[in-house]
């Protein structure tokens, strides 16, 4: 009698089985707008993130085929996974899953792309193939543990992304079910993601983290492709994932429609480039702007809930951010922002803003009102009232940020973000380039993988 497959199993099988062909329409319309959004946050950041810097001159030092966004030097696949990783969520702008949390494809997108420029031969099916199976199964990760892994100590988003990385290279690499079930154990070996990465806000560790998950991901699959072996069942172990991470077996959430329900079609696109928690907030602040003008506010109340509390405590100091990852978590900071200059852009967190008065005199009017009623379901919601000189009072609601596919980005907003990006690359291509390549992907008729990273690298 045979064994019973184990949740590693079923998962490792699944993501070998699907072809591109399994693919819907709307899958794939999603993936590749999350391939467009990931690529041109990184583009972004390779002029703008000063952090990620130490990560490119690290990698600079290797030799290999696989280019660095923002240098002319190419580099092996897993250091340029850590120096394009570094960069994906450097500026907070990439695509997040609302309900995980999660941030799917911030490690995903700059480990395949790194194999794909080792191999020019991988084509675009297969690439888009990875990507969806490989968001989808981090979105699942996220929801699956018995526990939050934050209980544990740990930090979310790259811990799911590791794993969910690592398998999805193992496709791209052309594996079978068990070399992808290794590459998910041999990425247990490889990574630690401790809770502290949320907690100290002077580290830079926040930011740049997926470059870590993006390069553990490769050396996995590229380990897994050598013939190295890791677990029986890396996922659903005594002490395997769940266990170590969530406390527990995993919840139906990991396997439930697996197929037929591709997560990756639920992302929400960011309009802002601050900390999710943060964007009901400035909507609520931008509606309730032109009410404002000529008037004097008096002070301004945010609704928070247990999720945002980090981005509103310590109160002091998130109503005078120092630094640019500081601002992107902090709800004053970026209420502020949105009320004095009528946007939250990227350049709202250079230093010119940073240290403007006016922005730190508006954003010491905020402060906060605690709703004990929500909970993580509520970590895309928000509410200001905003009370002026003369006693009156205005008041909005954000029940589900903008980006939500309840509220999407179109494909126009989402292209005019692209742009904004890479016109702000290290190596910066024209507006007009950077729209055609962005209009060419969304209609499915993008150059092959290693072509992309050419957009980004210097030559």
């Amino acid at each position: 009698m045979s064994a019973l497959p184990t949740i590693s199993d079923i998962v490792a099988t699944h993501m070998a089985e699907v072809r591109h062909a399994d693919l819907s329409l709307h899958t794939l319309h999603a993936t590749r707008r999350s391939l467009l959004d990931a690529l041109g946050v990184m583009l972004a950041a390779s002029g703008l993130a000063d952090d990620a810097l130490p990560y490119r001159r690290h990698a600079e030092q290797q030799r290999g085929a696989c280019r660095l966004i923002g240098s002319t030097h190419r580099t092996s696949p897993a250091a340029a996974a850590l120096a394009n990783g570094a960069l994906a969520h450097a500026l907070d702008f990439g695509d997040t899953f609302d309900a995980g949390p999660a941030h799917p494809n911030a490690a995903l997108v700059p480990a395949l792309l790194a194999l794909a420029d080792r191999d020019p031969t991988i084509a675009m099916e297969a690439l888009e193939t990875a990507m969806a199976t490989g968001c989808d199964l981090a979105c699942r990760l996220s929801l699956a543990p018995s526990r939050p892994f934050e209980a544990g100590g740990w930090y979310p988003p790259p811990l799911v992304n590791l794993i969910a990385t690592a398998a999805a290279a193992a496709k791209l690499l052309g594996l079978p079910a068990e070399g992808i079930r290794d590459a998910m154990g041999l990425a247990m070996m490889q990574g630690a993601f401790p809770g502290e990465i949320k907690h100290d806000p002077t580290s830079p560790m926040r930011g740049v983290r997926e470059g870590f998950a993006a390069r553990g991901a490769v050396e996995a699959a590229l380990l897994a492709q050598a013939g190295a072996r890791a677990f029986a069942d890396p996922l659903g172990g005594t002490a395997g994932f769940l266990a170590l991470y969530g406390g527990g077996p995993a919840k139906p959430a990991l396997t439930e429609a697996l197929g037929k329900r591709f997560l990756g079609d639920e992302v929400s696109f960011k309009p802002w480039p601050a900390c999710r928690g943060t964007h009901a907030y400035i909507e609520a602040a931008l509606e309730l702007r032109p009410g404002i003008a000529g008037r004097t506010i008096h002070s301004i109340e945010a609704e928070i809930g247990p999720v945002q509390t980090m981005l509103i405590e310590p109160l002091s100091a998130k109503q005078a951010p120092r630094t640019p990852i500081e601002a992107r978590f902090s709800i004053p900071f970026t209420v502020a922002a949105a009320l004095v200059d009528g946007a939250v852009s990227l350049d709202s967190f250079g230093e010119e803003r940073l240290g403007d008065a006016a922005l730190h005199a508006m954003a010491a009017k905020v402060t906060p009102r605690f709703n004990d009623g929500w909970t993580r379901a509520d970590a895309a919601r928000g509410a200001l009232r905003i009370t002026l000189e003369d006693g009156s009072e205005l008041a909005f609601a954000v029940a589900q940020a903008a980006g939500h596919p309840d509220r999407p980005l179109d494909d126009d907003a989402l292209v005019a973000k692209f742009v904004d990006c890479a016109t702000r690359a290290a190596n910066a291509p024209s507006a007009d380039r950077a729209q055609a390549l962005a209009m060419a992907l969304l209609a499915g008729q993008a150059p092959s993988p290693s072509e992309w990273l050419s957009f980004g690298a210097a030559e």
